[in-house]
């Protein structure tokens, strides 16, 4: 791998290594780019916890059936994952070189122990806020596995597109559906600290900053982050009232800074 091992969690090196040996073996030429992003790139990985985020970028004359290869190469048990699970994301270079408010993948596969299998091709039925905000982050901080680094593939998306999926990612969140509530809070400090500085920061750094500046939150936050330093069974329960009433606060801030960029 190009990236420096010291710098990927010991647990993870030799996976990462043969999940990067197949997707050669599999795209061949076709393969351009595979990027460790989400808490892997932004030195928060917490082994039981985190999924392990890969962006894969390939040349748009990848022969279709590689997907499906590709899938089937890499999915949990036939590459054991040894973390939550593996959510990797495949782009073609014509799509994610330039900036983009849409979902625009070629394959989004989820697998794992901990995760339902999904391998799933239709970009267009998918909500696209996830995918952007995972390609900000990949531009910004993604680790480079193999190939061309992380900036000379992925473009940044636009600051009112990025505003657009934060805000969507915080009504999803507000929702409550199927995430974990200390995950809902610090996934909401992270965006708060996002329209703040501009930059993508690890989930218990920006608890820490939020919880310093907003005392009315600062112990549902630091509730959270105890939480979040447990593995996924044994999260502890946070005040669902708590919790959202967090989260119309960052809703509203997030608002803001989306409204004064025009987004």
């Amino acid at each position: 791998m190009r990236e420096d091992p010291r710098s990927l969690p010991t647990e993870l090196r030799p996976y990462l290594e043969e999940l990067v040996r197949r997707a050669r073996t599999v795209c061949g030429p076709h393969l351009v780019s595979v990027l460790a992003v989400g808490s892997l790139a932004l030195g928060d990985y917490r082994h039981g916890r985190s999924d392990v985020d890969v962006t894969v970028v390939v040349e748009p004359a990848l022969p279709g059936p590689a997907l499906h290869d590709l899938a089937g190469a890499l999915a949990h048990p036939h590459l054991p994952c040894p973390a939550a699970g593996l959510e990797l994301v495949v782009y073609g270079t014509d799509f994610v070189r330039r900036p983009s408010g849409a979902a625009g993948y070629l394959l989004d596969l989820n697998t794992g122990p901990l995760l339902p299998n999904r391998a799933d091709v239709e970009a267009a039925r998918s909500p696209a806020f996830w995918y952007v905000i995972d390609r900000s982050v990949a531009h910004q901080t993604g680790l480079t596995l193999f190939g061309r680094p992380a900036r000379e593939v992925v473009a940044a998306p636009d600051r009112p597109d990025l505003l657009a999926a934060i805000r969507a990612s915080v009504r999803e969140h507000s929702d409550g559906e199927g995430h974990l509530a200390d995950n809902r809070v610090l996934n909401g400090c992270r965006s708060v600290v996002f329209c703040r500085t501009g930059r993508w920061t690890a989930k218990r750094t920006a608890a820490r900053e939020v919880a310093l500046a907003e005392e009315e939150f600062r112990p549902l936050i630091e509730a959270a982050v105890r939480s979040f330093e447990r593995p996924r069974s044994s999260a502890i329960p946070l005040p669902t009232a708590e919790v959202r009433a967090f989260l119309a606060w960052v809703r509203a801030r997030v608002d803001q800074t989306a409204r004064a960029a025009g987004a």
